[in-house]
């Protein structure tokens, strides 16, 4: 695996933009959009994410809506395996397996169709964000209930003072950019 670089790490940082109360009063959200437009940058996070697991077996990479479809689908090209969506409720058009998870402000679900993984499978999941951990953690169940084994988890920014990694510390995590 290639060394993180920091003066690369600083740059993705610096290109995340930060914006005040959005999705509501309060939250501070990190926008990945101002990363994603740059060429180069989305470049350099796909890259090393793509060296953290290139030397791991992966048939498919499962994104979960909708920033990690962006991510997900990159990574799975460079990885040489398919890919697979995992979505919000009423999205996917074909028979799905649903799981639900608590969110700080209530609760959601996330959806997979039932023939994207065959049992024993080698899924990587990838994100835009780990904050709580709710959303992966239920995307981890739904691999798992279609008897696919999880490889790891990979995302462009981590909330860590939120402490997700608690909800998966069982699992593989590569995170580029954390905040505490």
């Amino acid at each position: 695996m290639k060394k993180v670089k920091s003066a690369d790490l600083d740059r993705l940082r610096q290109a995340i933009r930060d914006v005040a109360d959005f999705p509501r009063q309060g939250v501070l959200f990190k926008d990945i959009t101002t990363l994603l437009k740059n060429a180069e940058l989305l470049q350099i996070a796909v890259d090393y994410m793509y060296d953290y697991f290139c030397t791991q077996r992966v048939d498919l990479v499962a994104g979960i809506e909708s920033r990690g479809f962006i991510l997900g689908a990159a990574l799975a090209y460079k990885l040489k395996c398919g890919f697979v969506p995992i979505r919000k409720p009423g999205k996917l058009p074909a028979a799905k397996i649903a799981e639900e998870y608590q969110l700080e402000y209530g609760s959601d679900r996330v959806e997979i169709h039932q023939d994207a993984v065959t049992p024993g499978n080698r899924v990587l999941l990838v994100d835009d964000l780990l904050a709580t951990g709710g959303t992966s953690r239920a995307a981890c169940n739904l691999i798992k209930r279609l008897h696919g084994e999880i490889v790891g988890l990979t995302f462009l920014v981590e909330l860590s003072f939120l402490k997700g990694r608690q909800l998966l510390e069982n699992f593989t995590i590569l995170s580029l950019i954390q905040y505490d």
